[in-house]
């Protein structure tokens, strides 16, 4: 088991076996729910489907993975939601690259990736658990150790080792496969950009953009300069300008444009009575001496537990921290509102006292078949070191290091701590240096001893009521039947905007919603309402959903339906008609500034509206932002790379307004030009264009069709 200690002493590890049994509950639950589907396809890759159900095991398979990594016992919603995410991209990426790859012939033979294992640098094996304790990289052997003594489990192992060990096992499998697929793709895009090629001229070209440097004068005037209402625009015109831009317009997905009401349910005065009302007792009841705060505590359903403990005080709540200097000790003060989480707050300072921050500490865990033998054992032990006998060689007779470990505040506080755990932290923190005790738990006896305490802090006994102000459930009722009401009698689009206002509600937009996203208004449990948005028609309104923590009610319905294809113009008449104006104004500038008679930079400076500047170190390689017009102008960087100095510009149509330059100075970066490595360069560049560009030109091929809104 050699292997398996030298693991355990390394990285995040502590994956706890409760978490991953309450993650494999959870997921069965919810697995319950699509088994009517089972059969169906959440997705489709160059004609390829994917049924729920492999879909399902390799979002579990990355939620593992992502745990154990981590030392997480469970992943929140949004942590599952971008697993899911990640997880269908990988799944879709890897389909299309395996038909080219199989095309041409690449493989990750079994041969190669044994020599990526024994080389030991590839990236993804430095996130294994097989590190080496004094290099910090990957170690093969170590991997290889622990493959043997998982081949040889049997059912003779405990489970506790069996579990660990298979969790590590499944872990590097992950990371095997993913290598696996990462190499594949490399190996697929370097033949792309070996594809890529450039030459001395382009090379002197890129080197000469980069290095020469333009100052400028600058006179401009911006295009706010001239009204809106100064400007008309015709259907004609925007129609011309849609089919000349069409292609820009193309749309790959069906979207939906939404038009819903948000009710979030909030608590009623009488609700906040009833509330204060329960804290003034709560702080009547603190005010008197107790024996047992943490129970007490508990009783209040404080969102901050009692522990007895001195704690920092940054692990005390901040509304709390504000208030203490002027509390006396055992002095009760509340109940006070906290406005930043909404609560009702009440406390009671119990003591002070300065304390370490930071112990040091050794211990003997000792354990015997029976409790009886277990105490005899630990009084022993405890008698020799206590006699003068070495810690650290008793230690290693019973099978243990005995070496010194520190613990700090931060590993115990806003825990909720209690029984032996807390009885042991309590040893620790109050054991004066170099003292030794013996700890009797369940469990366990311990032998203990401080070896170091440090870092002297201020520390507290705070007991804390806090309790958030929420509704009742006579308060959510009376919500639900309202909107119940409003939505059965506004079952249509058209009649759900026309009355929600007088009705008291408001109304919200969510337009190009994807299938695949999580949420409507990012309020979270709306994928119910979500799958029926693409399953309606337009005009259609839905029926009532509760959601978010269970404090939400939503109503939606489809305002409009943008198919697979090219965008209507309707949809994109703001955006062309915002072009046009602005071309328009750009065309009245410029005939001004030419009647006008205006043809240098000082002329077009004292013009009405104009703003002028300096702009200075203006390359090729890099569009110049304009500070007078706040805005980046790529004209400015293309006119001083073909200019000459001293050389007037044309009025030029920028992205804010006409400009007006005139070169006054040249300056070149100190840099060399080496041909083979400004050739690199620019094929590098190239690369990073081609990579991303040749990823969606195999998306388009592949016709991906993603279902998953329809079961997760």
């Amino acid at each position: 088991m050699a292997a398996l200690q030298s693991i355990r002493s390394k990285g995040p590890l502590l994956v706890a076996t409760i978490g991953l049994g309450l993650f494999a509950f959870i997921a069965g639950d919810a697995w319950k729910v699509i088994a009517p589907h089972q059969t169906q396809n959440v997705g489709e890759v160059n004609g390829e489907s994917i049924t729920a159900q492999e879909y399902q095991d390799m979002v579990e398979e990355y939620s593992d993975a992502v745990k154990f990594s981590q030392g997480l016992n469970a992943l929140t919603e949004d942590q599952t939601d971008a697993v899911k995410d990640q997880v269908w991209n990988t799944y879709v990426n890897n389909k299309l690259l395996e038909k080219e790859a199989k095309k041409l012939g690449l493989v990750v033979s079994d041969e190669e990736m044994q020599d990526i294992i024994n080389t030991g640098t590839y990236s993804l094996l430095a996130n294994t658990p097989f590190r080496n304790q004094q290099t910090g990289l990957f170690d093969k052997d170590m991997l290889n150790m622990f493959l043997v003594q998982y081949s040889q489990m049997n059912a003779q192992t405990d489970a506790a080792t069996a579990n660990y060990y298979q969790q590590v096992y499944n872990y590097w499998k992950f990371v095997e496969k993913n290598i696996r697929q990462n190499r594949l793709a490399e190996k697929y895009q370097a033949l792309i950009s070996k594809s890529l090629l450039s030459n001395p001229v382009e090379a002197q070209a890129a080197f000469d953009g980069r290095v020469n440097e333009t100052d400028l004068l600058m006179a401009a005037i911006p295009y706010s300069s001239v009204s809106d209402d100064e400007i008309t625009v015709t259907d004609a015109e925007l129609k011309a300008a849609y089919d000349k831009k069409k292609e820009q317009y193309r749309q790959y997905e069906e979207t939906r444009n939404l038009r819903y009401i948000d009710v979030q349910v909030v608590a009623s005065d009488e609700d906040r009575a009833a509330l204060q009302q329960e804290m003034m007792e709560y702080t009547e009841q603190l005010s008197a001496d107790m024996d047992d705060y943490a129970s007490f505590i508990r009783t209040t359903d404080s969102e901050f537990p009692y522990v007895d403990l001195y704690y920092t005080a940054n692990s005390l709540p901040s509304d709390v921290v504000a208030r203490l200097d002027s509390v006396a000790l055992n002095e009760a003060y509340g109940p006070y509102y906290n406005a930043a989480d909404n609560s009702l707050n009440s406390f009671k300072k119990l003591a002070v006292s300065t304390e370490p921050d930071s112990i040091q500490f050794r211990q003997i865990q000792v354990t015997a078949n029976t409790q009886q033998r277990t105490a005899e054992l630990a009084d022993s032990i405890f008698n020799a070191i206590k006699g003068g006998a070495s810690f650290t060689e008793i230690a290693t007779k019973y099978g243990q290091t005995g070496e010194a470990t520190w613990i700090s505040s931060a590993n115990y506080e806003g825990a909720q701590i209690d029984g032996d755990n807390l009885q042991y932290i309590q040893a620790i923190v109050s054991l004066p240096k170099n003292q030794l005790t013996k700890l009797v738990l369940n469990q366990a006896n311990i032998i203990l001893e401080v070896t170091d305490r440090k870092a002297m802090t201020p520390k507290y006994k705070v007991a804390v009521v806090k309790r958030p102000i929420e509704f009742s459930k006579e308060t959510y009722t009376k919500a639900y039947n309202d909107f119940s009401q409003f939505v059965a009698t506004n079952n249509t689009l058209e009649k759900m905007v026309e009355n929600a206002e007088e009705a008291g509600y408001r109304l919200y937009t969510a337009n190009d919603m994807h299938s695949y996203q999580h949420n409507i208004g990012g309020i979270r449990g709306t994928r119910e309402a979500l799958k029926w948005a693409f399953g309606a028609k337009g005009g259609e309104a839905s029926g009532l959903y509760e959601c978010g923590d269970s404090d939400h009610l939503m109503m939606v319905a489809v305002s409009g339906i943008v198919r697979e294809g090219y965008r209507p113009q309707a949809l994109v008449n703001d955006e062309l008609r915002q072009e046009l104006v602005r071309e328009k104004k750009a065309e009245k500038i410029i005939a001004d500034i030419k009647a006008a008679g205006a043809t240098s930079v000082d002329q077009v400076k004292n013009m009405a509206n104009a703003v002028a500047d300096s702009v200075k170190h203006v390359t090729f390689a890099a569009p110049a932002y304009i500070t007078a017009l706040r805005s980046t102008e790529p004209i400015v960087s293309a006119f001083a790379a073909a200019s000459q100095q001293g050389q007037v510009s044309a009025p030029l149509k920028g992205e804010s307004g006409v400009i007006v330059l005139q070169p006054y100075a040249t300056s070149k970066v100190n840099d060399t030009f080496e041909a083979a490595t400004e050739e690199q360069r620019t094929v590098n560049t190239n690369i990073n264009v081609v990579s991303s560009q040749f990823v969606n030109d195999l998306y388009m091929k592949g016709k991906v069709t993603d279902n998953r809104y329809l079961y997760f």
